[in-house]
């Protein structure tokens, strides 16, 4: 196959990046190189999400839009990958006739074997897992640019919330090889790199198919001791496998980010059972407690959804009272939307979508007060920030992030670049980010 340029589009959760990474990855090592238009491409890749259907829509939209490039160059390759392609195979075929190959979720480092047969078939589905001891781990070459990487531990989940359709396109949960993790870790430090994001649908469950005795925190520990990562973040943590543990790994961590994204979903308890979370809000409560007392600056962020079917204007006011309680600096806030093929799209009385709507203003209006009152207690501190680049809207100012996974932005320094850990005064405070001034030299700077 006569392949030379290639086009990569995400949608979806930071598993899904992550996977791009790594197709990526493979494409590189087929002696391709990324091109920003896909009508310069011979391969075009769409990575898919479909944890809802308004976006899964949306991506059927994307999807069709790419036959006009088929009809430009016919021998453009195009590949549906991820959630979406894992699902619905036979509907993408069906729909768009122009799409080459269907890579499912338990496939994505077989892209280069895959690419190299294609010439045999017009059409390609692979969707089967392709391991041999129940373990997942990377085959293929990895792709690591620039100063953080995200670096996946486990895959699938097993808690089957009522309302989520991950488990059914995941798979079941998963764990990589803890040395496996441990050396992609450090070749990226001795790569220059500076931070790594450990990820997982969730990773409190890590080392539960392992016959050892590795859990998610001491492989948090173990990572903590790679010279050269200077900031350690994961995601996403589950309440109900959330403990002690790791509380005390993070508090006693050198380079464990001090911030926890901890989704909470709802504030009222007959939510979360019907939601099938296996959780209290009492529970949760304890746990956040519990970090708090040892990291007094921890920032928590979680995930609210507002609309599960059967919430009252009651249950609602629960959770606007926990968020009143739980102060988070920040949540991602969502309409409930049924998806098809999980419990909750069955769930009685479905809420109007009118009333979902005002609940989520409310909700959101009511957070983004808590999260500036969180980002003012920051001001007139210096904090040391990791800067990630200029920012997209203002050449003249750079951004970064805290350990605490603060945005700030701050006048744009001549020796600024990606990788720079900077002093940054702290001087205004807005809902979403902070600003300030740097005010003292670099250091830690890529080579």
């Amino acid at each position: 196959m006569n392949i030379h340029t290639y086009h990569i589009e995400s949608f979806g959760c930071q598993m899904n990046l992550s996977d791009s990474e790594r197709i990526a990855a493979q494409l590189d090592s087929l002696e391709c190189v990324p091109v920003e238009l896909e009508e310069q491409a011979d391969v075009i890749v769409l990575n898919t999400c479909c944890v809802r259907e308004s976006a899964e829509n949306r991506i059927f939209g994307r999807i069709g839009a790419l036959k006009r490039v088929k009809q430009i160059n016919p021998e453009c390759v195009i590949i549906i990958a991820g959630c979406l392609a894992q699902k619905d195979q036979e509907a993408i075929f069906r729909r768009a006739p122009h799409v080459d190959i269907v890579l499912g979720t338990q496939n994505v480092d077989r892209l280069a074997e895959i690419l190299q047969g294609k010439q045999q078939k017009r059409r390609l589905v692979e969707l089967q897992p392709h391991m041999e001891d129940g373990l997942t781990d990377l085959t293929g070459p990895r792709r690591h640019t620039g100063v953080s990487a995200w670096i996946p531990v486990m895959y699938g989940c097993d808690n089957f919330c009522s309302y989520c359709i991950v488990p059914y396109v995941r798979g079941r949960e998963r764990s990589r090889r803890p040395e496996a993790i441990l050396e992609e870790a450090r070749e990226f430090a001795a790569a220059g790199g500076r931070e790594v994001t450990l990820l997982g649908q969730n990773v409190n469950s890590y080392g539960k198919n392992l016959s050892d005795s590795w859990n998610f925190p001491r492989l948090l520990s173990e990572v903590d001791q790679i010279p050269g990562i200077r900031r350690i973040r994961f995601m996403t943590s589950h309440p109900k496998d959330f403990g002690e543990e790791l509380i005390q790994v993070m508090a006693a961590g050198k380079n464990i980010c001090a911030h926890l994204h901890l989704p909470v979903q709802s504030g009222c308890d007959e939510i979360l059972r019907r939601m099938n979370r296996r959780y209290t809000t009492a529970e949760y409560r304890t746990h956040v407690e519990k970090l708090r007392a040892v990291l007094p600056e921890v920032s928590l962020t979680t995930d609210l959804i507002v609309g599960f079917p059967g919430e009252t204007d009651a249950m609602f006011e629960e959770t606007l009272h926990f968020i009143d309680e739980m102060k988070f600096d920040a949540a991602f806030t969502f309409l409930y939307s049924k998806r098809s093929g999980t419990p909750a799209a069955t769930l009685e009385p479905q809420v109007a979508q009118s009333v979902k709507q005002a609940r989520l203003q409310q909700l959101m209006s009511r957070q983004n007060a808590i999260s500036l009152q969180a980002n003012e207690r920051w001001l007139d501190r210096t904090v040391e920030v990791l800067a990630d680049g200029p920012s997209k809207t203002d050449p003249a100012v750079y951004s970064g992030r805290t350990v605490q996974n603060k945005l700030v932005l701050w006048p744009t320094e001549p020796d600024d670049r990606p990788g720079v850990f900077r002093q940054v005064r702290l001087t205004s405070a807005q809902t979403f980010l902070l600003k300030g001034i740097a005010v003292s030299e670099r250091n830690g700077m890529l080579p």
